[in-house]
C-alpha cells in the first residue's frame, strides 16, 4: 500500500470522484470504443444518470463522439467512441542526429511531421524547435500541449534538461523556453521514460494491462523506463533508470558515452553492433553498413555478418536484462528501438541469455517481448505526454 505524504495530501472531496469517474468513463471509451452507455454502466456499476452526466461533459469537451450503431430490429443503439477529428498535441523527439517535430489526435495518431538535423548549439535547435511548433499551431486549432522526449537526465518537475551527454549540454530550461514561445503548456522527460509511458497507453493491450515493467531502450546508448504500479518512476530530479551504465564486463567494442569499456550500453547499444561488424564481419568487398538500420536490413535478407553482429549484441542485452530481472522482478520486459524490427533473429539469444544469467531460481519469470510502437518510440513518447494526461485521473496527493 501506499503511504499518505501528509505534506501533500488533499482530502477526497465530491469533485475528486467525479474526476475519477470521468476518467473511467473516457477509458472505457479509449479501449472498448465503440461502446454504448449501457455496457459501460453493466461493466463499471455506474448509474446510468451518472454516465449521461459525464457523457454530456466529455462531448462538450470535444473528447468523444456519439455514432449510430447497428439495428437488431428496433431503434438502432448510440455508441461512443473517441473523437479524432484533428491534433490535439505535439510531439518533439530530439535525437542525437535528428528531431521529429509530429503532431497526433487524441487516439495517438500522428497526423502530420516534421524533421531536421539537430544542431549542436542547443539555441539553434531551440529555435528550430520552436518554429516547427508555431506552423502546426498556426495551421491547426485545438492543440492543447506540446511533449519533449530528451536523450539524457531530465528534471520533469522544474522541465529542465539537466544534462544531455552526446552534446554535453547541461541545465537547459527547454520547457520555460518552449512554453513563453508558443503559448502552450509543455512537458519534458527522459526517452525511455517517455517510450514507456507510451507503451503504458499506446501499446499493446496485453501490456496495457501490465502495472510493472521495464522498457529497455536501445538505441546509440541504453535507456531504460522503470513502470511501478502504472506510473513512470522518476527517482530524485529524474535521475531513476540509468541502468546502461553498469558493469557487465570488460573490453567493449567501443567505449560509452561516458568513456568507459565496461558498461551495459557499451556492449549492447546500436553502436556496439556496428563496431562489431566493422571489426569482425566485412562483406567481400569491405563495406560495412553506415546506419543501424541498414545494419538490420541485411541482416533480415540473410547475410550471415550481419545476423552475427546483432546476435552477438543480444546475448549482451539479455546479459543486462537478467541484472534488471534480480533487482526490480518486473511482470515484463519490453525491447524498444530499431533493434525491435530484428526481433525474429534476437529474441531466443535475449531469452537464453537471460535464462543462463539468472541464478536466483524460483523467482517468477518475466515476459521479454519486443515493443510494438513502431520505428519511432521516442516519438510516441514525446505524444504520449501530452495525451496521457487526458486520460489519467487527478487524483489528490
Amino acid at each position: 500500500m501506499r503511504r499518505i505524504d501528509l505534506k501533500t495530501a488533499s482530502v477526497a472531496r465530491s469533485d475528486t470522484i467525479r474526476d475519477i469517474n470521468r476518467q473511467i468513463v473516457l477509458n472505457y471509451v479509449r479501449e472498448r470504443s465503440p461502446i454504448s452507455r449501457a455496457e459501460i454502466s453493466s461493466e463499471t456499476a455506474l448509474q446510468r444518470s451518472t454516465i449521461s452526466l459525464i457523457v454530456d461533459e466529455l462531448k462538450s469537451q470535444g473528447l468523444i463522439d456519439e455514432i449510430e450503431g447497428e439495428s437488431t430490429g428496433g431503434r438502432p443503439p448510440m455508441l461512443l467512441r473517441l473523437r479524432a477529428a484533428g491534433p490535439i498535441a505535439v510531439g518533439v523527439d530530439l535525437g542525437t542526429d535528428r528531431t521529429i517535430v509530429a503532431t497526433s489526435d487524441l487516439a495517438g495518431r500522428v497526423l502530420e511531421r516534421e524533421e531536421f538535423q539537430t544542431d549542436p548549439s542547443w539555441e539553434k535547435t531551440t529555435r528550430q524547435m520552436i518554429d516547427c511548433v508555431k506552423r502546426f499551431i498556426q495551421k491547426q486549432k485545438g492543440i492543447e500541449g506540446i511533449g519533449i522526449s530528451l536523450p539524457g537526465l531530465v528534471d520533469q518537475e522544474a522541465g529542465d534538461a539537466l544534462f544531455i551527454p552526446h552534446f554535453k549540454w547541461r541545465d537547459w530550461a527547454v520547457a520555460d523556453l518552449v512554453s513563453a514561445a508558443t503559448g502552450l503548456p509543455v512537458k519534458v522527460d527522459n526517452d525511455a521514460n517517455a517510450a514507456a509511458l507510451a507503451e503504458l497507453w499506446l501499446g499493446r493491450p496485453e501490456i496495457r494491462e501490465v502495472r510493472d515493467f521495464i522498457m529497455v531502450l536501445v538505441e546509440q546508448g541504453i535507456g531504460t523506463g522503470i513502470v511501478f504500479d502504472g506510473q513512470v518512476y522518476h527517482g530524485v530530479a529524474g535521475a531513476a533508470g540509468e541502468f546502461g551504465h553498469m558493469t557487465i564486463g570488460k573490453g567493449a567494442p567501443i567505449a560509452c558515452a561516458a568513456g568507459s569499456y565496461e558498461c551495459w550500453e557499451a556492449f549492447a547499444s546500436e553502436n556496439a553492433a556496428l563496431a562489431r561488424y566493422a571489426k569482425e564481419h566485412h562483406n567481400s568487398d569491405g563495406s560495412s553498413p553506415t546506419s543501424f538500420s541498414q545494419l538490420v536490413d541485411r541482416a533480415l535478407q540473410g547475410e550471415t555478418n550481419a545476423q552475427t553482429a546483432l546476435i552477438e549484441t543480444a546475448r549482451y542485452l539479455g546479459l543486462g536484462i537478467a541484472n534488471l530481472l534480480k533487482g526490480l522482478s518486473p511482470e515484463a520486459v519490453i525491447v524498444c528501438g530499431r533493434i525491435a524490427r530484428a526481433w525474429p533473429l534476437i529474441a531466443d539469444e535475449i531469452k537464453s541469455a537471460v535464462e543462463k544469467n539468472s541464478v536466483c531460481r524460483g523467482l517468477p519469470s518475466a515476459r521479454i517481448i519486443a515493443s510494438t510502437l513502431g520505428e519511432n518510440p521516442n516519438l510516441m513518447g514525446a505524444l504520449s505526454l501530452i495525451l496521457a494526461g487526458k486520460f489519467a485521473a487527478r487524483l489528490p496527493g
